[in-house]
């Protein structure tokens, strides 16, 4: 993945260039023309004002070097012009002269401050890639029977990560997944999927059910919130989450909701089925012990695939208002393996929404392999080979 990245950023470094080059016989050809026919055309007609429009053309898609050299010729333009009429030195010829001169250089300028906000923009999104590392880990594409893809859409330009979350993690005998959607949206919700993030991937390994852990990122979100809740939004803050275990010798799958929409089972042989569970309130609006925690517990066949999801997904509209369909358009890949299926929900869902999305989303899909699958594709990836989906 980081090689294809890699390639990337090299054209689109390089062909930027080349097509800038190729444009910039454009202005020139302008000038070209420009003079020409203002030799031609009756006395009383003077086009020379006329070549302003070239370095304004130029600033369009060059930099302040190539417009400033535009802007050059097309001053010496002005400038030959009035030398072969023999009005040169007069004061309407060096009034557009000077004029041309001054109107390019504003011109250069604004290319000068264009660049520098483009390369503003570009650390601002390269701090926000970094932070989506550093935070939102890729996960693995294959643990125990599984085999994983995720996707993430920030809402917001400069975010790649925001208020969606997801996690995973092997323990004894199975693996353990949360996806989570803190309150709020883009850079602005990062500090408590971070804190959610870590309080998963330390507490995952150490509670023996889900339920203790639920208690535990309960704890966590409470203290938070204490600490960091501004006192204008004290009891708004919260975070839904749906915490998933799947044991490895088992063809089931535990869960405990936390105020999380159920996920989508999707079976090659009986379609389409949404969970029936039991969600408890979203982490941070009522502290809760172990006990009170409901499992629900859901057949997850070898060959079955399930679908993880944030409210981003469901809940976005078209230009006339209209919610996505999820589950009708998610039916319709049910037999997909995990990246066909999420590439498939990823084009719908940006098709539907006009390629703007007004909250984040984020998918997992985990796909229980056929025995004789798992032995063909040989050794378990733990959670410490972390590889990228593609």
């Amino acid at each position: 993945m980081e090689d294809v990245n890699a390639g990337y950023g090299i054209a689109g470094v390089r062909r930027p260039r080349q097509s800038s080059h190729a444009l910039l016989l454009i202005p020139i050809v302008l000038i070209l023309v420009i003079t020409v026919v203002d030799q031609l055309v009756p006395e009383d007609i003077h086009l020379g004002p006329l070549l302003v429009i070239a370095p304004a053309i130029t600033a369009s898609f060059a930099g302040p070097w190539l417009t400033g050299l535009i802007g050059f010729l097309a001053t010496g333009a002005q400038a030959y012009i009035g030398w072969h009429f023999g009005v040169l030195f007069s004061r309407n010829v060096l009034v557009q002269i000077l004029a041309l001169g001054v109107l390019s250089a504003l011109i250069v300028f604004f290319c000068v401050v264009r660049e520098r906000h483009q390369r503003e923009l570009a650390q601002v999104r390269s701090v926000a890639e970094a932070a989506q590392h550093g935070l939102l880990w890729p996960l693995p594409e294959r643990m125990g029977p599984l085999r994983i893809a995720c996707l993430y859409m920030a809402a917001e330009d400069e975010a790649q990560i925001g208020g969606d979350l997801y996690a995973a993690t092997r323990i004894t005998g199975g693996v353990r997944i949360m996806i989570g959607d803190v309150r709020g949206k883009g850079l602005s919700a990062i500090g408590e999927s971070a804190l959610l993030l870590g309080a998963f991937r330390e507490a995952a390994h150490r509670h023996a059910t889900l339920p203790d852990l639920a208690a535990t990122l309960e704890q966590s979100v409470a203290r938070y919130l204490a600490d960091f809740e501004p006192p204008a939004e004290a009891g708004e803050r919260f975070a839904t989450a749906l915490l998933v275990e799947l044991p490895d010798d088992d063809h089931i799958t535990r869960m405990i909701s936390c105020g999380h929409p159920p996920p989508l089972l999707l079976s090659p042989g009986s379609g389409l089925t949404v969970p029936s569970l039991h969600p408890a309130p979203p982490l941070g609006i009522q502290e809760k012990g172990p006990d009170e925690y409901t499992i629900d517990v859901v057949s997850f066949e070898p060959g079955d695939t399930l679908l993880l999801y944030t409210d981003g997904v469901i809940e976005a509209r078209d230009p006339g208002g209209r919610f996505y369909p999820f589950e009708t358009r998610a039916a319709q890949w049910n037999k997909s393996g995990p990246e066909s299926l999420l590439h498939h929900i990823q084009r719908d869902l940006l098709a539907h929404t006009g390629a703007r999305l007004d909250d984040d989303a984020a998918l997992v899909a985990l796909h229980r392999e056929r025995e004789s699958h798992r032995h063909r594709h040989g050794r378990v990836i733990h959670s410490s080979g972390f590889g990228h989906t593609p």
